[in-house]
């Protein structure tokens, strides 16, 4: 008998193997879909909140429900998230709070595979949500447009995997507008495109279409062959074309697994995907310690500029907040640092976060916010003319002779003393403009100035605690190493120095000394804030930012210890380091209650 129907064993008549419609898998056409699509205010589920949720349910090409509506998120809608989606603080003010729209979505998305457009932004968010009110996450599975866009569409027939793109290019009926629910529906018609096009690579079920998503490209599979030499230590690697182009830096505590992971279904990025593509050599570089491979990375980045690359590629792009040096100084946002005698804040992040910072000094110190050159002479002979501030009380007008330059001189001590170090000045005048504004109930606006404060404490303690790392001439830590050694960092004047280990059971005494006399000669920043060394000064002259803060990082692990200090290592005793937790902290609460979070608590300062 063939084996269909059965074969005779030993006397015994046993039934033959034969495939069943479960070994096909869930046909795709029978899958009831859940599309989702969230609006929030911000980008990260730590600090940011629900304002929206849309849903709508399909299967095999038909609807079968929606599901919308605006989400109270406890707090106000920051401004820029209103220009982008049109939601307001009042528009949600009434709207039910996430507790109460949470059981409502788990039940309608129940037994079915949701799907979001840039999954892992809609899914944190659900997840954190459900964490945050007690519900256990259902083991959903979870289907990402963006991963299928990028699989199964080239370059050459979309530019990117935008939701906006991707609608454009399906001709969708509903156009994305960042609003929730019509987000959700547009990416259903984007859902059937990708499925339609899933055919032509004879995908038929869910399950073909999860694996196919996550399949490495026939480029990765052919470059496999570039990890082969790649060391099992930790280090830093580039990713080159054939003309020896840096395409991509990256760093790991292994840098042969790391490697390989680009070669794999694991990496789904779809840039990446791209340079793979184009790569044809990695290079590697082997370092001590992974403090000594983080920072190798930043000034592999900044040097090279890798376009495939997102972050670290301009350290001297940084924005800093100045006070010039002119008769009538005034506060202006720059992007470069000079020995030019001007005290600096920063550096900051971005440029909304500068003038927020800007606001907030402006509103402590009446410094001139006007941008035209005043000088003695120029007011003398009537030359210049006032502002509006001026008109309305907010300035002193020295450009008309209203304000002396000896009373102006008074307001520039006040702004330079603020810049070195004490905040105090900038802190109480946001208090009481806070407390004011929630007393009246006009809580909205109450939840601007806390954000111009916390612009300004977050810029000013960033900068206080890089400039006192800035000034140490040197200083050499230990870190307990895995294998029983030591790691350990020399760092002058902010920069990394030098890496080197300890074997485990050595005295560490001469390995400690080798290290300091091996280390790199730095010289002192020229410029008068960290990070930003001036124009003309030698390569070597102090840290970026970025590479002080990891070293920072690195210091604050658990275990480190400090071997030397060169210098005094000090904040200033009224500065904003000590602000930064009462800060985050009054983020975490509405402003109905913005009396008492207006207020830092005894110690802080």
């Amino acid at each position: 008998m063939t084996a269909a129907h059965g074969v005779q064993a030993g006397g015994v008549q046993t039934a033959g193997v034969q495939g069943t419609l479960d070994d096909l898998g869930t046909p795709l056409s029978g899958v009831t879909f859940v599309v989702v699509d969230l609006e929030t205010t911000g980008g990260s589920a730590a600090d940011s909140a629900i304002t929206e949720i849309g849903a709508v349910k399909v299967r095999g090409g038909e609807e079968l429900g929606e599901l919308g509506t605006l989400v109270d998120p406890g707090g106000p809608i920051p401004p820029f998230i209103t220009a982008l989606t049109g939601i307001t603080t009042a528009m949600v003010t009434a709207a039910p709070k996430i507790e109460s729209v949470l059981p409502a979505f788990l039940e309608f998305a129940r037994g079915c595979v949701l799907v979001a457009h840039n999954a892992s932004f809609d899914i944190g968010f659900l997840k954190a949500a459900c964490a945050e009110n007690g519900y256990a996450w259902p083991a959903f599975t979870v289907v990402d447009t963006v991963d299928l866009a990028r699989r199964v569409l080239s370059k050459d027939e979309v530019p990117n995997c935008k939701l906006s793109t991707l609608s454009r290019f399906f001709r969708t009926a509903n156009e994305p507008t960042h609003r929730a629910l019509a987000d959700a529906r547009a990416t259903v018609e984007v859902l059937h495109g990708l499925i339609e096009r899933l055919g032509s690579f004879n995908v038929t079920s869910l399950e073909e279409m999860k694996s196919f998503a996550k399949a490495p490209t026939p480029e990765q599979r052919r470059k496999r062959h570039l990890a082969d030499d790649v060391p099992s230590a930790p280090g830093v690697y580039l990713f080159e074309d054939g003309s020896g182009e840096v395409l991509y830096v990256g760093k790991s505590g292994d840098l042969r697994s790391r490697v390989r992971s680009y070669f794999t279904g694991s990496e789904t990025r779809w840039r990446v995907r791209e340079m793979v593509g184009i790569a044809e050599n990695v290079r590697t570089i082997e370092c001590a310690t992974g403090l000594e491979a983080e920072v190798r990375e930043l000034r592999l980045i900044a040097e090279h500029k890798p376009r495939y690359n997102r972050r670290s590629k301009f350290p001297e792009r940084a924005i800093w907040l100045k006070l010039t040096v002119e008769p009538f100084p005034r506060l202006s946002i720059v992007r470069e640092c000079r020995a030019d005698g001007a005290r600096y804040l920063g550096p900051i992040s971005s440029r909304r976060q500068a003038e927020e910072a800007r606001a907030a000094m402006h509103e402590a110190v009446p410094l001139r916010q006007c941008t035209q050159r005043l000088t003695l002479r120029i007011i003398e002979h009537g030359k210049a003319r006032a502002c509006a501030l001026a008109e309305i009380g907010r300035c002193g007008a020295p450009c008309d002779g209203r304000e002396s330059a000896d009373a102006y001189a008074v307001h520039v001590g006040t702004a330079r003393s603020v810049m070195e170090g004490d905040v105090r000045p900038v802190v109480a005048a946001a208090q009481v403009r806070i407390d004011r504004l929630a007393s009246e109930l006009r809580y909205e606006e109450a939840g601007a100035q806390r954000d111009r404060l916390a612009a300004f404490v977050r810029a000013a303690a960033r900068g206080q605690r890089l400039a006192a790392f800035a000034r140490l001439p040197e200083l050499v830590a230990a870190r307990p190493a895995f294998d029983g050694g030591w790691e350990l960092a020399v760092v002058r004047y902010g920069r990394l120095a030098a890496a080197g280990n300890v074997p485990p059971r050595a005295a560490p005494r001469p390995y400690v000394d080798a290290l300091i006399a091996t280390a790199e000669t730095v010289f002192p920043p020229s410029g008068e804030a960290p990070g930003g060394v001036a124009l003309g000064a030698p390569p070597s002259a102090g840290a970026t930012a970025e590479e002080m803060e990891c070293v920072l990082r690195w210091l604050d692990l658990p275990g480190v210890r400090l071997v030397e200090v060169a210098g005094a290592w000090t904040c200033p005793a009224h500065g904003a380091e000590g602000l930064r937790e009462w800060i985050d902290r009054a983020y975490d609460r509405s402003y109905e209650g913005a009396s008492e979070t207006s207020r830092p608590r005894r110690g802080r300062h």
